[in-house]
């Protein structure tokens, strides 16, 4: 391991070996926590000092990097010194965003060959992803920032680059600490407006040296983080990701099992979320993430945020999962892939191609594929199914006062179970591995929602049939 001789390893490993936590784990979170005493220094000596808080977050955020991978993190340097170059000579151009783009993901992927075993592993290729579509998007930014107005979209607009930053700038922006290592994706132009000063409400507050407005919004955010990480370390010392594989879960009744699979998905996707809102309270802290005032005159720090709690825990259907589980990286795909693919003038293909990406970029594991191709049929008998309700007199016979609470159960049922089933590729990665899991409960998912366009038309004709309203009164 790269980080094995470095200064302090003998500490995290027996701390991490007391706790029960891989070290690469124990040192990322360390890596996360030091944005938040690296923010308030920030905070209070550079801000509105352009050029000096550009050379702060390089320094930090390759110090961070050193102190995780080694010299490793070289990988990224080399990736940034190559995209700049391809910038700097034809940026701004269609050509530069292809090259661009095959240079960062065709390195992505050797990292991933490189690095790669059979499990999730904490290694250099991990904050590459991020910088992948970091770099990616400053391409298509500068892009943008050549067209018209006219040209571009309502969201093209707030992110599109009249010129090329000097180098220094996207490094800072490249290596801004609280992101580099698992997010949040934010444009070049946010970094911009942020250490120009455009986001730096309250900080009138310092001349008088009282806490900025901000410290409150992010400790809070961060404190959540801490919540999720614990109920992620309760959850997994009783469904860690090996009892799926073990004779006890192929042991249990049916029901169990899916059960069992909800519960062990639910868990999983707590580790995602406590990093990210960990991180997220490093940004808010920083400022990065101010996003005006809601309609009561409340400031809002939300403009950085990775996940939506209320909606994530209250979800009903797969919907809203995507729209509220790592949001930034969900809109990155949406802005940069799915709507520059509208040429194409159908839905369906952009949405498979936008999910190919998403499944190159995590890598090359079988299970990334299987996962995402779930998703995309998922998607497909979701918003089928939620027309064909609109078109029939079910959809007010469900909504009835009386049957709400018994359809909402059952929809949470639906998505508890479903999710926990979709998530097993996505973990467990090698085919040996998830496909032993898929075969000890019948692959009961795939019977759901592959065969769904052979079997939609009777469900479509059934729900035109029938009539609650005469069915009631016979």
């Amino acid at each position: 391991m790269a980080g094995a001789g470095r200064s302090g390893g003998s500490v995290l490993s027996q701390l991490a070996y007391s706790l029960g936590a891989p070290e690469p784990a124990l040192r990322l979170l360390v890596s996360i926590l030091l944005g938040y005493p690296l923010a308030l220094i920030h905070r209070y000596t550079l801000f509105g000092q352009l050029q000096y808080q550009h050379l702060f977050f390089v320094v930090s955020g390759l110090s961070i990097g050193y102190f995780n991978y080694g010299w490793e993190i070289l990988h990224s340097v080399t990736s940034v010194l190559v995209v700049y170059g391809i910038l700097r000579i034809i940026g701004g151009t269609l050509i530069s965003v292809i090259c661009v783009f095959i240079f960062t993901m065709a390195y992505l992927l050797a990292g991933y060959y490189m690095t790669g075993t059979e499990t999730y592993d904490i290694k250099w290729s991990m904050p590459q992803c991020v910088l992948t579509l970091r770099l990616i998007g400053l391409a298509f930014d500068l892009f943008d920032g050549k067209k018209l107005d006219e040209e571009l979209s309502q969201e093209q607009k707030k992110t599109a680059l009249s010129k090329i930053p000097s180098l220094l700038e996207v490094a800072g922006y490249t290596y801004f600490p609280a992101s580099f290592l698992v997010g949040p994706q934010f444009p070049m132009k946010r970094y911009q407006d942020f250490v120009a000063g455009i986001y730096r409400h309250g900080t009138e507050t310092l001349q008088t040296k009282e806490l900025p407005d901000c410290l409150v919004p992010g400790l809070k955010r961060g404190g959540l983080g801490f919540v999720y990480l614990g109920l992620y370390q309760i959850g997994t010392s009783f469904f860690p990701d090996c009892y799926l594989l073990g004779n006890e879960f192929q042991e249990l009744p049916f029901w169990k099992q899916c059960l069992t699979l909800g519960i062990w998905g639910k868990i999983t996707l707590y580790k995602y979320i406590s990093c990210w809102l960990i991180s997220e309270g490093v940004c808010i802290i920083a400022g990065l993430t101010y996003n005006g005032k809601d309609s009561s005159g409340k400031h809002q720090w939300d403009g950085c945020a990775n996940v939506k709690l209320r909606v994530f825990e209250g979800a009903s259907k797969f919907g809203h999962y995507i729209a509220s589980f790592n949001i930034n990286t969900n809109h990155w795909v949406a802005q940069y892939i799915y709507k520059r693919l509208k040429f194409l003038g159908n839905r369906y293909i952009s949405q498979a191609a936008a999910l190919i990406f998403l499944a190159v970029w995590h890598g090359l594991h079988s299970g990334y594929y299987m996962c995402f191709l779930l998703e995309f049929v998922i998607m497909k008998l979701e918003k089928d199914f939620e027309k064909m309700l609109e078109q029939s007199e079910v959809k007010e016979f469900l909504n009835h006062v009386a049957l709400r609470p018994v359809t909402w159960l059952l929809l949470k049922l639906y998505t508890f179970v479903f999710m926990g089933y979709c998530l097993v590729p996505f973990v467990l990665l090698s085919y040996s591995r998830w496909n032993h899991v898929y075969a000890s409960v019948y692959y009961f998912g795939h019977f759901v929602f592959f065969p769904w366009p052979v079997y939609s038309p009777f469900v479509r004709k059934l729900l035109k049939l029938w009539n609650p309203r005469r069915a009631h009164q016979e």
